[in-house]
């Protein structure tokens, strides 16, 4: 059966041929120009999920590397800052070794200590150590120097002065050694006497009363020593300077730690409970944790409560305390450890009552890989020592370093050194010999700590760099084009078009014109 073909069907049929062939020559145009086969949604809507997928993970790489380099930088800075550390304190422990020796003067002591004191300062100097300008062992407080050259009290008698029990103001770049005249509890009046060259020349002072209800005041020439009320000291004569009668005392150089710390755990009440309950915790928590009592009752029944880690956002529920057999604690088991509540003027407990355990916080931690982070920084008082006011304490006072005696506290132990030669104070020198091979040890226990850190980031950045080829070897199978198939398409989509056109062209000269 024939058909009647009109003009313009002819015409319509033909710019239709032109635009499919030509639709399908700018498309394989477009995946020339970007080389990927899939540009937009529409073209594949699974591979383009993938797609997505793909380059969040190769994203979150990237910032995984970013942070390993971070993380290099910080570290390779602590590391070198180690083996510093450790070649002063290697001197120090010469110059002790020389001071310790019976031979020599008081005048020889004086010209070590003046090197010791230059060591200290430069000791002091690492422990404020910046990368990129921040402090990298002041836990997470960054913008400031985490030590500070301070004066604290040294006795020769223990039990004398507790470490609320003093305090000193003003600054001196010697040591200044005070003895005492009169025996028994301080007093406005009594006499001491005080140097501060090494004994070659001795001033004489008396005990002041300042006005300060539970402190009487020395004056030691640009410093003042203040003391409690009720300390009691034992005299010895004026030409005795044996200073191991009597009760001597050293005003001598040291560092304030001014950082963060990991050391303990705060418990708040959040509402509810006033103060007839508190609560204390144990354990290691990464982050705050929320605590909600969920049925009224007392310390001494089973407590349901329920726990966030998430701010309150989630709950985890359905959980029973231990009840204490005396009716005035509870123990509640929460990740990380235990929260333990107490009797403080009563034992009830309503339903809403809230406590949440704040540890406090002092690494910077950064993610190395979606399942790993590691702590860039150090908390300079458990490397350096030196003296420390918790924010819970009224005084600051030595640091021992946890798992260690106060032995490893290095500044502490070079501030001593530095007082016994400035001092000529032989036993004193040999017993700081002997503290300095424990600090040592110290700052080399976390040298190997910073070390093994270094060391994991050289695996993390070796497996992530696997991962990273792996996902963009996926990313290029689903999203790349075949440059030799695409090429081969291109000639003959060219082709094709350059044949419609042709044709079209020829169909459109053909009319029943021409034969009239």
């Amino acid at each position: 059966m024939a058909y009647r073909v009109a003009q313009q069907m002819i015409y319509g049929s033909s710019v239709n041929y032109m635009n499919t062939t030509l639709s399908q020559l700018m498309e394989s145009n477009l995946q020339a120009s970007s080389q990927k086969k899939v540009n937009r949604p529409s073209d594949d809507p699974v591979g383009m999920s993938r797609i997505l997928s793909y380059r969040d993970n190769l994203a979150a790489m990237d910032q995984y590397e970013t942070n390993i380099s971070m993380a290099e930088g910080w570290l390779n800075l602590a590391d070198n800052t180690m083996v510093q550390t450790n070649t002063v304190v290697t001197r120090l422990k010469e110059l002790a070794e020389q001071g310790s020796t019976g031979t020599l003067t008081g005048d020889n002591r004086s010209q070590i200590a003046a090197e010791a004191r230059q060591l200290f300062q430069q000791l002091v100097a690492m422990g404020n150590t910046e990368f990129d300008g921040k402090s990298i062992f002041a836990g997470q407080k960054t913008n400031i120097n985490p030590y500070e050259e301070t004066l604290t009290l040294t006795t020769n008698q223990a039990g004398v002065v507790s470490n609320a029990g003093f305090r000193v103001n003003g600054y001196n770049d010697k040591t200044t050694l005070v003895q005492f005249l009169q025996s028994g509890a301080l007093a406005s009046g009594s006499t001491f006497r005080w140097t501060s060259d090494g004994g070659n020349t001795w001033n004489q002072g008396t005990v002041s009363d300042p006005g300060a209800p539970d402190r009487f005041q020395l004056s030691l020439g640009g410093v003042t020593l203040e003391l409690d009320r009720g300390t009691a000291v034992t005299a010895t004569a004026a030409n005795n300077t044996n200073d191991s009668n009597g009760t001597w005392m050293w005003v001598r150089p040291t560092a304030i730690y001014k950082g963060d710390d990991e050391d303990s755990i705060a418990v708040d009440p959040l509402q509810g409970m006033g103060s007839t309950v508190t609560g204390t915790a144990a354990g290691v928590f990464a982050n705050n944790v929320i605590v909600r009592i969920d049925q009224a009752g007392t310390l001494g029944s089973d407590v349901g409560y329920s726990y966030s880690l998430d701010g309150g956002v989630t709950w985890v529920l359905s959980n029973v305390s231990t009840p204490d057999a005396s009716s005035s604690m509870a123990s509640l088991n929460i990740p990380g450890g235990v929260l333990t509540l107490h009797s403080n003027g009563g034992n009830a407990l309503d339903a809403g009552d809230m406590f949440i355990v704040r540890p406090r916080k002092a690494l910077i931690m950064a993610d190395i890989s979606p399942t790993e982070r590691i702590a860039l920084n150090g908390i300079g008082k458990n490397i350096f020592g030196g003296i420390y006011q918790d924010p819970a304490s009224n005084a600051a006072r030595p640091v021992v370093i946890a798992g260690y005696s106060g032995a490893t506290n290095l500044f502490e132990t070079v501030g001593k050194l530095v007082a016994f030669l400035e001092t000529n104070n032989q036993s004193g020198v040999q017993q700081c010999l002997a503290d300095l091979r424990s600090s040592s040890q110290t700052i080399l226990n976390y040298a190997a700590d910073v070390g093994a850190r270094e060391n994991r980031l050289i695996v993390s950045k070796s497996v992530l760099d696997n991962l990273k080829l792996n996902q963009t070897e996926q990313l290029s199978t689903v999203e790349d084009v075949d440059i030799s198939e695409l090429m081969t398409r291109l000639a003959q989509q060219q082709l094709a078009y350059q044949s419609v056109l042709k044709s079209t062209s020829m169909i459109m000269n053909l009319s029943l014109m021409n034969y009239l």
